[in-house]
């Protein structure tokens, strides 16, 4: 762990640092267990702080923060968006490992893994939640680990209302810097910000434009309002007289939010601030001095296990992550792990590794461009203005990437291009990064066991009445065979064709999947030929006992060109008549992907009526039929 303070008071007493950090503390009696406070801001990554070197930013009150707390240079939310976060968080454990790696996915969860503050309860603590809780899971099972985890939780939630004496857990969130504060609705007029659209450095992937000046400009502007919240919190904190027995907790609950941040899995997505402020009576329990900055890898898979290890409470064995603070303190770790599934109406999905110096990030599905369609990010007239730029070819190189597919691998050495704009995964110099990197990517991946690698209706069916951590879990279930064909479909590799043929006939039903996929992938970046055999096998998948399989094989014969109209049909079929809202948002997603090559089906497309009333279906829907039929924006399915 690199610190960038010293420690004097340490050494007049004659104990180094090292034997500092290596002290165990004894439980805490329940009148000296800290107070813990959490203020959480949404959508802003570390980028935006003056704290970690914006000079541009208007931050007082965390950059205060961060001179009398411990500053952490490496901060990472596992998954850019906010609900597959916030489970995380919630958990202590991965929501890909769960099942509930999908934006709102609402499933359940084996009833004995409990939300963290469930615990604090227990130990004493009044535990209260102001007011955010979007935990996606089950609303039956979300409401009832909601009343075991938190004494209040709701807009009035507030530690005050806890017995006298009593330790309290509390958390604040604020809004204010939410994605929706640059929608084009709400984008002031010129003269009215107070931070200089012209002013302002831009990201080298987005084009300079004056609507995506604007939309910097304000979102700086509502930063500063969050940082103004966060001092309203601290000030009643020490109004109250508790801020002298009470560690705070300030971080950011993703990146944001200006396009190509949230959702995605680069620097500008996951990695946020993070701060934790210690009073002088628990000064024995930070890791430094006041004022310090420290290198050690957090994510949010650590935030569960450390709060308890503050609290002096064991933690549970199937929390995932690993202490940073207190008696329960780990070693430094050599990776931070990320994970993406669908966000909102989009299916993408990738894993990714972060060490201190590189970020690998693998790509399952590259023949998706990174700039899929989100019905909410093209709220944002920066998301417009820069496709409009891309479509009329005003892009550099760097600022293209984001409307085209993927490569399989990419990595990057952040202390360089934090960024995020030079892949280096065919540089020869950095060969041997990349094989340590992939090679711990496929560790954790099947040591997660692999819910997200099946398709989620997919998921959903084989799950049935279990939850889907039970199914992935038992030994039965072939997660390492799953993983294995989804990482070699993947690769977009020619010579895997005689090996993807025979995936294409396997028992496994999510191997076939990959199988079929890999065909779509190949397709889309090479000419190759494929075998007829191998066709006729794809034909035989469009009638497949899952759904998604079909989905897939169909997507690939109509990317090669090797299709019948029946391919087509059976993706405006299951757009239709899917046995669930997955399946049919899977086949919406196929056939916007495949562009031009359905308009052969526009009119069926445009001729269908179901009752499936889902947000993001609608979504979905209004936009394939945009890009089929221009001039038909609003049109909406009922």
């Amino acid at each position: 762990m690199q610190y960038h303070s010293v420690f004097p008071r340490l050494k007049k007493i004659g104990l180094s640092a090292a034997a500092f950090l290596s002290v165990s503390y004894p439980a805490l009696a329940q009148d000296e267990k800290p107070n813990i406070l959490w203020i959480t801001s949404e959508d802003n990554s570390a980028d935006y702080m003056g704290c970690y070197g914006n000079e541009q930013a208007t931050t007082p009150n965390i950059d205060q923060l961060a001179e009398e707390g411990i500053t952490y240079n490496n901060a990472f939310a596992n998954v850019p968006v906010s609900a597959p976060a916030r489970f995380t968080l919630i958990t202590g454990m991965y929501a890909s490992n769960c099942g509930t790696q999908h934006m709102r996915s609402n499933y359940e969860i084996p009833g004995k893994f409990k939300f963290f503050p469930t615990y604090l309860r227990n130990a004493g603590y009044y535990c209260t939640n102001n007011a955010k809780e979007d935990y996606n899971l089950d609303e039956e099972m979300w409401d009832t680990k909601v009343s075991n985890a938190w004494n209040e939780s709701s807009g009035d939630a507030h530690y005050k209302n806890r017995e006298s004496g009593q330790p309290f857990f509390a958390v604040f969130n604020t809004g204010l810097s939410h994605e929706h504060k640059i929608h084009y609705h709400l984008i002031k007029e010129e003269g009215e910000f107070e931070h200089s659209p012209e002013n302002l450095d831009i990201a080298p992937y987005h084009p300079d434009l004056p609507v995506i000046r604007k939309c910097y400009a304000q979102y700086y502007d509502y930063v500063s309002r969050m940082d103004e919240k966060v001092g309203e919190i601290l000030d009643e904190l020490k109004k109250r007289g508790v801020a002298k027995n009470t560690i705070v907790f300030y971080y950011g609950d993703h990146g944001g939010v200006l396009p190509r941040s949230k959702r995605y899995m680069f620097e500008s997505g996951t990695r946020v601030p993070m701060i934790v402020h210690f009073p002088e009576k628990y000064q024995d329990m930070a890791p430094a001095e006041p004022g310090a900055r420290t290198d050690r890898l957090v994510s949010f898979i650590d935030l569960a296990p450390t709060v308890l290890s503050l609290a002096g409470i064991d933690i549970p064995g199937n929390m995932q992550g690993s202490a940073f603070l207190g008696n329960q303190k780990t070693d430094d770790p050599e990776y931070v792990h990320f994970f993406r599934g669908r966000m909102d109406e989009r299916y993408d999905m990738m894993r990714g590794v972060r060490t201190k110096k590189y970020r690998y990030i693998r790509n399952y599905m590259p023949h998706r461009i990174y700039g899929q369609h989100l019905w909410y990010l093209w709220r944002s007239p920066s998301t417009r203005a820069w496709e409009d730029a891309y479509n009329s070819g005003e892009c550099n190189a760097v600022q293209s990437r984001f409307w085209q597919t993927k490569p399989a691998e990419e990595l990057y050495n952040v202390e360089k291009d934090p960024h995020n704009v030079n892949n280096l995964a065919n540089d020869p110099e950095y060969a041997d990064v990349l094989k340590r990197l992939r090679k711990e990517n496929k560790r954790w991946t099947r040591k997660n066991r692999g819910a997200g690698f099946m398709p989620e209706g997919m998921m959903v069916e084989r799950a049935g009445q279990q939850t889907i951590y039970k199914m992935t879990h038992s030994e039965s279930f072939p997660s390492d065979k799953i993983i294995s064909a989804a990482e070699l479909a993947s690769n977009g590799n020619i010579d895997n064709l005689s090996r993807l043929e025979k995936m294409l006939s396997s028992s496994e039903p999510a191997v076939r999947y990959w199988a079929a996929t890999g065909y779509a992938i190949i397709a889309k970046k090479t000419d190759a030929k494929i075998p007829d055999d191998a066709i006729k096998k794809l034909k035989s998948l469009l009638e497949d006992n899952y759904e998604d399989t079909r989905i897939a094989a169909a997507e690939a014969l109509i990317t090669m060109g090797r299709h019948t109209k029946n391919s087509l049909n059976v993706l405006v079929n299951n757009m239709k008549n899917g046995s669930n809202k997955w399946v049919r948002l899977h086949a919406i997603n196929a056939l916007e992907a495949l562009g031009e090559k359905a308009k052969p089906v526009e009119k069926d497309i445009m001729n269908i009526r179901t009752g499936d009333r889902s947000g993001y279906f609608r979504r979905a829907y209004n936009n394939l039929v945009k890009d089929l039929k221009p001039g038909w924006a609003d049109y909406i399915i009922w």
